[in-house]
C-alpha cells in the first residue's frame, strides 16, 4: 500500500490511478491530519510501503510531517518520496537531510512518479505486484531494461514515445482523452498543445510497425491500445 499526500484533488486521483495502473495498491489524503488519523489506527502489518508527501500542504507541511514520521519509531522506516515546487531546493535539501529518500519537482510525470517509486522500493526490499515486462502479442516493452522489441527485434523509441507506449500496454482497450495522456506522461501541469499527442502517436505507431495499427483513434475523444 503507498499512501499519497496531496491537497489537490485532481493531481492525488491521478497519481493513485497511475499507482493503481502499475500494480500498487493506493490511497490518498488531503493533509497530515488524515495521514496520522489514518497511520494510527492502522495495525503493524497494514501499514504503508511508501509514502507520497508533497510539501506545500494545509495545516501542517510536508517537512514537518516528515520529521514526526521519522522521530517515531513506529513510522521511520517507511519511504518516503518528497514532492517540491520548482525551484525550491531549500526544501529538498532539508527533506533529504530529515529522511526522506527521495523527491520529485513539480510538474512531474506519472511515469517518472512511477520510476522513483519503484526505485525506492527496490531499495527498501518491496516490489509492486507487476510484472516489469509486458508483451501483446509479438510486441514486448521491459521496464526494467527500458527497451521494446518486435518480434525479438529491438525498437528504437524516444522517451515520450516509450512511456506513451507502456500506458497503452497497461491499460490496453482503455480509452485515454489527449489531456490524460498530457497529464500522465509529459506531466501535470504541462501547457504546451494536444497536438504534441498526436505526433508522438504517429511516429510511435510507425516504429512498431502492424503494430501500430493497435492504437485507435477513437473520434472526439482520444486514443486506446486494442488488445489481441
Amino acid at each position: 500500500m503507498i499512501f499519497c499526500v496531496e491537497d489537490d484533488t485532481s493531481i492525488r486521483d491521478l497519481m493513485i490511478y497511475a499507482l493503481k495502473t502499475s500494480g500498487y495498491d493506493a490511497c490518498g489524503f488531503n493533509d497530515g491530519a488524515e495521514l496520522f488519523e489514518a497511520l494510527g489506527t492502522a495495525g503493524e502489518s497494514d501499514l504503508p510501503e511508501l509514502i507520497m508527501l508533497d510539501i506545500m500542504l494545509p495545516g501542517e507541511d510536508g517537512l514537518e510531517i516528515l520529521r514526526k514520521l521519522k522521530d517515531n519509531p513506529v513510522t521511520r522506516n517507511i519511504p518516503v518520496i518528497m514532492a517540491t515546487a520548482k525551484g525550491t531546493e531549500f526544501d529538498k535539501v532539508i527533506g533529504l537531510d530529515t529522511g526522506a529518500d527521495d523527491y520529485l519537482t513539480k510538474p512531474f510525470g506519472m511515469m517518472e512518479m512511477n520510476a522513483r517509486v519503484n526505485a525506492v522500493l527496490r531499495r527498501s526490499g518491496a516490489k509492486a505486484e507487476n510484472s516489469s515486462i509486458i508483451e501483446q502479442g509479438d510486441l514486448k516493452i521491459n521496464m526494467e531494461s527500458h527497451t521494446v522489441t518486435v518480434g525479438g527485434d529491438k525498437v528504437n523509441l524516444t522517451l515520450k514515445e516509450f512511456e506513451l507506449l507502456h500506458l497503452f500496454m497497461q491499460n490496453t482497450d482503455r480509452v485515454f482523452t489527449r489531456d490524460e495522456l498530457l497529464s500522465s506522461v509529459w506531466g501535470m501541469n504541462y501547457t504546451g498543445e494536444t497536438r504534441t499527442v498526436d505526433v508522438h502517436i504517429g511516429t510511435l505507431r510507425t516504429k512498431i510497425g502492424e503494430n501500430g495499427k493497435r492504437i485507435e483513434t477513437v473520434r472526439g475523444v482520444g486514443y486506446r491500445f486494442r488488445s489481441e
